[in-house]
Parts: structure tokens; C-alpha cells; sequence
């Protein structure tokens, strides 16, 4: 499946990024990713796959990165908040949450 975009409000969700437009490595370094750019990677896998659904929770105006979840198949959504933004993930997780109960 191709990554889902969503809309949750006062935050846009919607795939990680690293291309010459956009890119969440630097943010996904701030959250402690070892290896920000083969995340990036692994999470198009994960959509492609259907193993593991991966969004960047973003400012929409911006589209920089306030905080990542993840959900692998079958299993709750987690995430975590860049420093500062937890009300960005607070916000997002419920609407994963139902948008993964539609699958």
C-alpha cells in the first residue's frame, strides 16, 4: 500500500521524507534514530509491504516534523515527541488509532 496522508486537525501526518524538497533526517536524529536515512527507507518498506505504517506528524504550514509514529501490523500506533511538541502526538495517535481499526 502507499503511505496514507492524514489530516488530524491541527497537524498533517503523512510519510517520511528525504529528498532535495524535504527531509526528516535531522528531525529523526533529534528523536535519538541511529541512522536517520535508512529509517527513512525502511519506513517506504514498511507502506510498501504492509508490515509497518510509519507517519511524520507535521506542522502543516511547515511540514517539519513535531513527532513520529509507528505502528506495526496488527499492533497499536506508538510515537514520539521532538522536544517540546508531545501535544503534536497526543493529538495524532487517536486518529491513527481509528484510521487503523478502518483497515
Amino acid at each position: 500500500m502507499e503511505a496514507v496522508e492524514i489530516n488530524a486537525g491541527a497537524w498533517y501526518l503523512r510519510a517520511l521524507r528525504d529528498d532535495d524538497r524535504v527531509s526528516d533526517v535531522p528531525a529523526l536524529a533529534d528523536l535519538g534514530i541511529d541512522d536517520p536515512a535508512a529509517f527513512v527507507v525502511a519506513a517506504d518498506e514498511g507502506w510498501a509491504d504492509e508490515s509497518r505504517f510509519t507517519w511524520a506528524v507535521c506542522e502543516p504550514t511547515t511540514g517539519e516534523l513535531m513527532s513520529l509514529i509507528t505502528a506495526a501490523a496488527g499492533q497499536p500506533p506508538v510515537g514520539q515527541p521532538r522536544s517540546g511538541r508531545q501535544q503534536s502526538l497526543d493529538d495524532a495517535l487517536p486518529v491513527v488509532e481509528r484510521f487503523l481499526q478502518s483497515l
